[in-house]
């Protein structure tokens, strides 16, 4: 179905029945909806599970850099929850799905029941680190529109994804990814990169919802990430994948949907 908020239109997945709790599946960089669909016919008994495809992404219209921000983004998202399901939904986001997610529960805590972070940080904590990244993704932005199959070969192959690129389902993954508008990509890489992104480390120490992290085991980076934010008591534990990378969603569905389950009953 296609939602529209006031600035922004979604194209949403949904699995399950809407009198049951929701649950809101963001996905990351170069992914839509479509990729939470395997843990969504696992949970729809239990759970209403509402997949948009993120501005620039599957079907839905792509950001406009000269208009939009990381934090319209945001506010759009919360305007799509309160539209998709009339009671806070819990709150999962992979990568940049989560950055997004934990600028959710930081800033409209009251449409949220819950927040779970995959392999997510809040962001890069100085102005400097920011206006590196912003260079840095712009860079991207222009390889996506100017060879996106080149771009693709050279994503993957970075350190890592390397388990993912390994497993059996990369194939069908990578075949996904080549379906998406290059131009719409590199809009929402221009609007939601990571150095567009307001630094939210001196705010998740005042986060009020159920948290947790998940993280893979290799993907060393964000395991140590992780480790911050609960120091920083955003959450009380992290849960680490063995064997896993930064895609532990999908390299090991089984864990990944134990783990979640478990979460989820424990939220009040």
């Amino acid at each position: 179905m296609f939602i529209e908020t006031s600035s922004l239109g979604y194209n949403v997945h949904c699995s399950g029945s809407r009198t049951l709790p929701g649950i809101l599946l963001l996905h990351g960089f170069l992914g839509s909806g479509a990729d939470w669909q395997h843990h969504a016919k696992k949970l729809q008994k239990r759970y209403c599970c509402f997949m948009p495809d993120l501005p620039g992404h599957g079907e839905s219209p792509a950001p406009d850099p000269k208009e939009d921000t990381f934090e319209t983004v945001c506010r759009s998202l919360s305007e799509l929850s309160a539209t998709l399901h009339p009671h806070p939904l819990h709150l999962v986001g992979y990568s940049m799905g989560g950055r997004l997610a934990l600028y959710l529960a930081l800033r409209y805590p009251e449409r949220f029941r819950s927040i779970l972070l995959v392999s997510s940080s809040p962001g890069l904590k100085t102005p400097e680190a920011r206006a590196l990244r912003r260079k840095s993704d712009e860079k991207l932005a222009a390889d996506i529109t100017a060879n996106f199959g080149t771009f693709l070969d050279k994503w993957y192959n970075l350190p890592l994804f390397s388990p993912l690129k390994n497993h059996s389902l990369f194939p069908s993954i990578l075949e996904q990814r080549r379906k998406n508008n290059p131009a719409g990509l590199a809009a929402s890489l221009r609007v939601l990169g990571t150095g567009n992104q307001p630094s939210l480390w001196d705010l998740i120490t005042e986060n009020r919802l159920p948290a947790t992290c998940f993280t893979g085991e290799k993907d060393l980076k964000y395991v140590e990430i992780g480790r911050q934010m609960v120091n920083l008591s955003f959450c009380p534990q992290m849960v680490v994948f063995p064997g896993c990378g930064h895609t532990l969603h999908t390299e090991n569905r089984p864990l990944f949907l134990e783990h979640l389950l478990a979460f989820l009953e424990r939220v009040p």
